[in-house]
Parts: C-alpha cells; sequence; structure tokens
C-alpha cells in the first residue's frame, strides 16, 4: 500500500507535468512501472523497510527530493529547477514585485549558499548582511548540502517574525550570529538618479519583474522631461549588476528602449534546432543618449539578454565582470498537486548567434569588486557629496563614468575590445 500510494504521488505528478507541456502520456500511463524505475524502487524499498527513524519517512519529500536530483542532472544549475506549492507561490509574488523575508539576492556557488547581494533598505542591509556572505545555518539547522530553494524556503517567513542566519562574512575565519526581522520586500525594479557633479543619468535595473519594461519607459521619459526643461544630460549608465532576471517579455521590452528599431535583441534555438529572433520594436526614449552598462557575476538570464544585446549591437560597452551564464529561456509547468517545475526549453543565443549558457558575458572592460564591498546605486548616489563621489569603493560605477566622460569628448570605441582594469 504505501509503494502504491508513493507510485500514484510520483505518477500524478509526471502527468501533471507532461499535460502542461502538451505532450501525451497515454503511452507513460498504461506503462504502471517503467524498467527505468527499477533501481528507484530498490533504493525506495530499502528506505521504507529499514531505516531506523521511521517517522521520517515521508513520500512527498522523498518525491520531490528525486524531482531535485533528477533536474540537477540536466546541468542547468540556476536556471531549471523544481519548485514545491509554496516555493512556487514564493516566486511567483517575487516576479510581481513583493514577498516577505529577508529581502537578499543568493545563489549556490561551489556548493554554498551565497549572498549575492541584500536588497537596499531590506532587513538583511539593516542587519549586517553583505555581498559574498556564505550562509552556514538557519536557525541553527545546518544548511551544508540543502538545495537552494530549500534554503530560501527555510530563510523566508511572515513579516515582522524573526530568522537567525550563521553567516561566514568574507576574509572571516569565524562565523557569526545574525538574527533578522523579516519584513515585507516591495522592489522598485528600476530606480534613477542623476550621478552627483556630473550631467550623466543612473538607471539601475534590480530584476525583470511584470512591470518592468513600462516603468523603464516612464524613467527615460522622466529623465527627458529634465532635458528638455534645461537640465544638462549628455549620457546614461546603466546598471544590470547583481539583476537575477524574470520575464523574457520584459527584456524584449528593455532592449527595445535603448536599441534602433528593428536590430536584434536575442535569438532562441529550440531542442530541434529551430531558431527564432526577436528585434527591437517600438519607440525607445533612451535611444539618444550615449551609454555604458554595469553587469557582474550577479547578472543572469534576462539580464544577460540585455547586456548581450547592447554589447553586440554596438550600443554600450559593458563594464565590470563576466555575467553568470544562465542561458536557458524558462517554461513553468505546473504539476497536479500545486508544485511546478521550472524547465529550459530553448537556449537563448546573443544577435550574433553566440550561446551563453555555461559561459556568461564578457565585459569589453573587466573591472573586478572585491568581496564584501558595498555597490552604489540610485540611493546611494542621491545621497552623496559629489566631492566624495571619487573616494567611492564602487570602481566599477567610477569607471563606467570615466568611460561615458570619454566617450562624449571622443568617437565610441568598438565594442568587442576588451581591456581589463584591476
Amino acid at each position: 500500500m504505501q509503494r502504491a500510494a508513493a507510485f500514484l504521488l510520483i505518477l500524478s505528478l509526471m502527468l501533471g507535468s507532461f499535460v502542461a507541456g502538451g505532450v501525451s502520456v497515454s503511452s507513460l500511463a498504461a506503462a504502471e512501472n517503467p524498467p527505468e524505475f527499477k533501481v528507484f524502487w530498490e533504493a525506495w524499498d530499502l528506505v521504507v523497510a529499514h531505516f531506523v527513524d521511521q517517522d521520517k519517512v515521508d513520500f512527498t519529500a522523498m518525491t520531490y527530493g528525486a524531482i531535485e536530483g533528477m533536474l540537477s542532472t540536466l546541468d542547468d544549475e540556476g536556471h531549471t529547477t523544481f519548485l514545491s506549492p509554496d516555493a512556487l507561490k514564493q516566486h511567483e509574488s517575487s516576479l510581481e514585485g513583493e514577498f516577505e523575508g529577508i529581502g537578499a539576492y543568493v545563489s549556490l556557488e561551489d556548493g554554498n549558499i551565497t549572498i549575492v547581494a541584500p536588497i537596499d533598505g531590506s532587513p538583511a542591509e539593516k542587519a549586517g548582511i553583505l555581498p559574498g556572505d556564505v550562509i552556514l545555518a538557519v536557525d541553527g539547522e545546518n544548511v551544508e548540502g540543502r538545495t537552494l530553494n530549500d534554503v530560501i524556503g527555510l530563510i523566508r517567513g511572515a513579516a515582522d517574525s524573526p530568522v537567525v542566519l550563521t553567516i561566514r562574512h568574507p576574509e572571516a575565519d569565524e562565523p557569526v550570529e545574525i538574527v533578522i526581522i523579516r519584513g515585507r520586500i516591495e522592489l522598485e525594479s528600476v530606480n534613477w538618479t542623476m550621478i552627483p557633479g556630473t550631467d550623466l543619468a543612473y538607471v539601475q535595473i534590480t530584476q525583470f519583474a511584470a512591470k518592468t519594461g513600462q516603468d523603464l519607459e516612464d524613467a527615460l521619459r522622466e529623465i527627458d522631461n529634465r532635458r528638455l526643461s534645461g537640465e544638462p544630460i549628455s549620457g546614461l549608465v546603466l546598471d544590470l549588476r547583481n539583476n537575477p532576471g524574470g520575464f523574457l517579455r520584459e527584456a524584449i521590452k528593455v532592449g527595445s528602449q535603448f536599441l534602433p528599431k528593428g536590430e536584434i535583441i536575442l535569438q532562441e534555438k529550440d531542442a530541434s534546432g529551430n531558431v527564432d529572433s526577436y528585434p527591437s520594436r517600438g519607440l525607445g526614449y533612451g535611444r539618444k543618449w550615449p551609454m555604458v552598462a554595469l553587469i557582474n557575476k550577479g547578472t543572469a538570464s534576462a539580464g544577460e539578454i540585455t547586456a548581450g544585446a547592447l554589447k553586440e549591437n554596438g550600443r554600450a560597452l559593458l563594464i565590470g565582470e563576466t555575467t553568470f551564464g544562465t542561458g536557458t529561456v524558462l517554461n513553468q509547468f505546473g504539476l497536479s498537486d500545486g508544485s511546478a517545475i521550472l524547465l529550459g526549453v530553448t537556449n537563448w543565443l546573443t544577435p550574433k548567434g553566440n550561446l551563453i549558457k555555461g559561459q556568461g558575458i564578457d565585459p569589453d572592460i573587466a573591472v573586478e569588486l572585491p568581496t564584501g564591498v558595498v555597490q552604489l546605486n540610485a540611493r546611494r548616489l542621491s545621497e552623496i557629496d559629489p566631492d566624495a563621489l571619487t573616494d567611492m569603493e564602487d570602481t566599477q560605477l567610477l569607471e563606467a563614468i570615466n568611460q561615458l566622460k570619454e566617450q562624449l569628448s571622443t568617437p565610441l570605441p568598438t565594442a568587442g575590445q576588451r581591456r581589463v582594469r584591476r
């Protein structure tokens, strides 16, 4: 009975997945126990029959673990993933621009759950969480060997509730415990300000959420209205650092704001080798200004699409570090119990047809920022004195400002001519 119930759970999950993908499942339904499952069932039966702590045998947890293990073999780390019902709700709410938790971007790096960056103004930032922090435990529970989504699930929780993270700071020998009071995180995916002491506008895109394209258009119109009213604005710095991506449609809208109509933003190549191209379209309110763009290893997915399009169309120099390298376009397949698989169904290519998966987008000018350095953003820039700007540790942004000033006084260097600065 136990094994039959478990099989029905697994079968229902698989049926839900294939129906969502539009694939016939009649042959799967007829094969009650596919031969490939033999070794799986052998392991399953051993656990059910012999594991000493029988109260910990959880069919749902075991099945979810099996799905996660299956997806991990596809070598699409950081993209193709399984989401439990709770994780799916969190994922969808974050793409809508709000969620409850500590407010930090995290990734799995070399087997460690690592803070990419705390969100500006978040409980994580206020508590002292730094880029590069490694999370060792959550509420005393060791997270070694846990999946990224598992750890995110442990960290997230209701606003005003506490969570204790055991953290190893960059360059530190001993871990520390940090108590964070969770909050309601409302993300503004687009922020902008004038760079103090210059006539350059700074535009930051933190993720590609449901309204990012429209929010960017609104910001660019506001910048242009400033120009029309007499304020000198001669160029733009676009900051894509630590942008984890989001909706493909929003990446196309963003690219269309900066690239001339008809220029290719990306190509998609499916499993059969078919290639589709997505051109810039409509009006673009950021096409008139010289610009540079900032990228780093936290720039992923839709952020990489945008960076690649700007670089290969010669629209902007890229400054910073090689991006993450998530080169698949995800489709969400809902499963029958409310969980889902985010599955890479096509590879995205740059306008020139280069594959980014596992490689990332290289900057034209490499500037490495030491781990733990707090990057400037729209809020921080609006609060600093112009005379203090050059003393900031964010050498990537300082290099972007210098390069943009150089562009305004000399012809634009050819994109792709990569120089290195450390």
